[in-house]
């Protein structure tokens, strides 16, 4: 790594690490707040607190909301337009919701199974890690090397409207599917019910979803690096990822996703809020949208277009299942 790059990289890490601070401060000295009224025998439910830390007291989902707004929507996206570029929001989506499951976990008003919140804490800590290390496995293990490419493609596309149409469609836009996909979280952390067996169920999925998604991200990943080494040798390329769970799934990686969040929505459901599904439906639908920008990218390339159309013919779009050809794909190879 060259000298400004190496500069870049540390430049953009501190950022990372300092960028969340404000809201982390903010909660902990409103929960500070809390804690110092209680020891000195103060009433929380009574107007005694100032009336920023009632709100805060009253209000977790408003909350989190305008945390969300003012530290990740304006902050970040104040830092994107410093930049000219809007990479931090990828890595931070795998950490918020680790930030919200212990913001919900540590609210005055929760009240939840000690059990069941010690099982879905677990298991979101295990998924933002294996998300946070594909991220940075594919960014070469840089800080902000590149923004993703639709966010750049978009970019060309506005020009100079970009600049703020970019809060909305960058920012504002993950708000609405981050705060909605963890909504099963905070209902977690705000019913007090015994586990049962649909808790089981619940865990088996997300777990299954976690580990389909960290195969098929690895198959992925090792498919790319090995076509780089063939490039670097000048030897023809593999045109198109057929084996492991590619070969049933044309993305394996986004229904272990789905997995993982519709998982969380069987815990939520077992507790009378089955209301919560809307977070993870509107993300299926937008990565079912994001899955046709993909390939449609894919078929605009002419050297793999055609082994591309014969894979999408005979491999299922998400759900693996059997090829509808007994032959698969032969001709994969320039």
């Amino acid at each position: 790594m060259g000298g400004s790059a190496g500069h870049r990289n540390l430049k953009n890490a501190l950022v990372a690490f300092l960028v969340p601070l404000p809201s982390v401060f903010f909660y902990l000295s409103f929960l500070n707040h809390y804690k110092s009224a209680i020891a000195t025998g103060v009433d929380p439910k009574f107007p005694s607190l100032s009336s920023l830390w009632m709100w805060c007291y009253h209000h977790p989902l408003l909350l989190v909301n305008l945390l969300f707004f003012f530290n990740v929507n304006v902050l970040f996206w104040v830092i994107g337009q410093i930049q000219s570029s809007h990479w931090m929001i990828d890595p931070y989506w795998t950490v918020i919701p680790v930030m919200l499951i212990h913001c919900y976990e540590t609210h005055p008003l929760a009240q939840y199974d000690w059990w069941r919140s010690r099982i879905v804490i677990i298991l979101t800590w295990v998924w933002s890690i294996r998300l946070t290390h594909n991220y940075f496995r594919r960014e070469k293990w840089q800080w902000g090397a590149r923004e993703d490419w639709r966010f750049a493609e978009m970019s060309q596309q506005y020009g100079r409207q970009w600049w703020w149409i970019s809060f909305f469609a960058v920012y504002v836009s993950q708000q609405v599917f981050l705060i909605g996909l963890s909504l099963p979280l905070y209902v977690v952390h705000s019913v007090n019910q015994p586990l049962g067996i649909w808790d089981l169920i619940a865990f088996v999925v997300c777990v299954c979803g976690i580990v389909v998604a960290y195969f098929a991200d690895t198959q992925l990943y090792d498919f790319m690096s090995r076509n780089e080494k063939l490039k670097l040798l000048g030897k023809p390329t593999v045109l198109v990822l057929d084996e492991g769970l590619w070969y049933y799934s044309r993305r394996p990686n986004y229904f272990g996703e789905q997995l993982w969040w519709w998982g969380l929505v069987i815990f939520a459901w077992n507790l009378g809020h089955g209301w919560t599904f809307i977070g993870s439906l509107v993300n299926t639908m937008c990565l079912a949208y994001v899955t046709k920008l993909v390939e449609d990218r894919m078929l605009k390339k002419d050297y793999r277009a055609e082994a591309y159309r014969l894979y999408q013919k005979t491999t299922s779009a998400w759900i693996p299942w059997f090829k509808s050809s007994p032959l698969g794909l032969k001709d994969k190879n320039t």
